[in-house]
């Protein structure tokens, strides 16, 4: 069962690093045409995290390391950046997604923090959980939506910038990778008001009820009591 496992996280990063990340894409969204290939690739991938999530479920438990407790409280307390970032990346537009624009006011918001919002809130969810889990499993299935956010952010900006050069000449020199770097080198500034009321409060919600029905949801709590 390991080893289906592991096929099925290779199988996940090879769709979205081994296709969407590299001329491979041109290459069948021309036999296949966009629309065609936009239908296959989400079939491929829904096909894929489905094989994942089975493969999770079905894997012995191998333990690589134990979190103490108190580094159980610390994981949950990460858990709400992690979750303001997910639900300001959904709330606010995304000049990195696909047709994504960028309004003459350059980046805001989120966007002054980092240009890749969901995915760090992806590679925060995945660390977090594969460090908690401290299993074999664990690594594997967390460890793959990981490695994947984390190769997806170049991979973006290769896009973007070979897409919408005009654009990315707007974009690069005033925002980063790495969250708050380009703030704290001051290319650009912190302005918490850009950020709407809502993503707090959408945002803080989400944390207490994850930390409420995770037992319920997931089988086991987040929290060590």
């Amino acid at each position: 069962m390991m080893l289906l496992l592991l096929a099925a996280a290779l199988l996940w990063v090879g769709v979205h690093v081994g296709i969407a990340g590299t001329t491979v894409r041109a290459r069948l969204a021309q036999s296949l045409g966009e629309a065609g290939f936009r239908i296959a690739y989400s079939i491929l991938s829904v096909v894929s995290i489905t094989l994942l999530v089975m493969a999770w479920q079905a894997a012995p438990y191998v333990p690589l390391w134990r979190v103490p407790d108190a580094w159980r409280w610390i994981m949950a307390l990460l858990m709400l950046p992690v979750l303001l970032l997910f639900v300001a990346s959904v709330a606010t537009p995304n000049p990195t997604a696909v047709a994504g624009k960028l309004g003459e006011e350059g980046p805001r918001g989120i966007q002054r923090i980092t240009r890749h919002p969901m995915l760090w809130s992806f590679a925060g969810w995945a660390a977090l959980h594969l460090i908690a889990k401290g299993s074999l499993s664990g690594v594997l299935f967390f460890g793959a939506f990981l490695v994947t956010a984390l190769v997806g952010m170049p991979s973006i900006d290769r896009k973007l910038a070979a897409r919408d050069p005009e654009m990315w000449a707007r974009l690069a020199p005033v925002t980063s990778k790495l969250p708050f770097l380009a703030i704290l080198v001051g290319r650009n500034r912190l302005v918490l008001e850009e950020i709407p009321r809502l993503v707090w409060i959408i945002g803080g919600l989400a944390w207490i009820g994850l930390l409420v029905a995770h037992p319920w949801l997931f089988g086991y709590p987040a929290l060590p009591f």
